[in-house]
């Protein structure tokens, strides 16, 4: 079957609903949500209320609550109030796996109206919402869901997560071009220092400021234990990106809106 495809056009009246971003990665194992909990942290200390969401999350644990997973509670801990885990977590899945197969696994279907109806419930109490994808950009979510279904159905920018270790530079463009060619709106990238031993970093990120199509928000230093909140300055840049896109919105410049 084939992937899900969403119809896009270009939207001229005023919106101001669902404001947030989306935070893709080059692979799993990169850092997305951390970057995400230090995003979070910076909007908030910016004065607004932020709240991140992780809409499918694999490797999740029984709990007497029910099922959770530790970067959703990451996103929680750095938000603003305390939601309903349901809506920051629709789908929570037991198996460490590829969300597809863990899925199946457990005989569950991912669909994109439970994440819509969560995101809106969310949008509603917040003015950012924070969204965490799964894994890469191109891992499969069903039979007839990618990741580029969550961002256009969302209506939200992009940014991507680079993982800064040997063989970022070819993981990175790829990445970045097929965001672009899915149709979403990719608006910068972030690096994040997760190999400590990594050779030549500052010549690394020359060659990915010079080489991505969209500037870059910010690079976290490598941490054996990250505190988010401690990163959040790193990320003001970030911050300040998130916050000029829905202003960009709410003025009625030009986006692209789902149908």
């Amino acid at each position: 079957m084939a992937a899900q495809g969403i119809i896009l056009h270009r939207v001229n009246a005023p919106r101001t609903i669902r404001s947030g971003v989306f935070i893709a990665g080059t692979d799993t194992g990169i850092g997305k949500s951390v970057v995400s909990a230090a995003l979070l942290a910076a909007l908030n200390a910016g004065g607004h209320r932020a709240i991140g969401m992780k809409p499918i999350a694999s490797g999740c644990r029984e709990t007497a609550r029910g099922l959770r997973n530790e970067d959703a509670e990451l996103l929680i801990a750095h938000g603003a109030g305390v939601p309903d885990y349901a809506q920051v977590n629709p789908f929570a899945l037991p198996e460490a796996i590829a969300p597809h197969l863990a899925a199946k696994h457990a005989g569950v279907e991912i669909l994109l109206d439970p994440i819509v109806a969560a995101f809106a419930a969310l949008s509603t109490n917040y003015d950012f919402v924070v969204v965490e994808g799964a894994g890469g950009w191109m891992v499969p979510l069903s039979d007839s869901l990618t990741q580029s279904g969550l961002p256009r159905a969302l209506d939200l920018p992009t940014i991507l997560v680079v993982g800064l270790k040997l063989g970022c530079l070819n993981h990175a463009q790829l990445s970045a071009r097929a965001i672009i060619d899915d149709g979403c709106d990719l608006i910068g990238w972030i690096g994040n220092c997760v190999d400590p031993h990594m050779d030549c970093v500052e010549e690394n990120l020359a060659t990915l400021r010079e080489r991505l199509p969209v500037p870059c928000l910010g690079v976290l230093p490598y941490a054996n234990a990250p505190d988010p909140r401690a990163l959040a300055p790193h990320l003001h840049a970030a911050a300040d990106a998130v916050t000029a896109a829905r202003q960009a919105i709410s003025h009625g410049s030009p986006g692209m809106g789902v149908c």
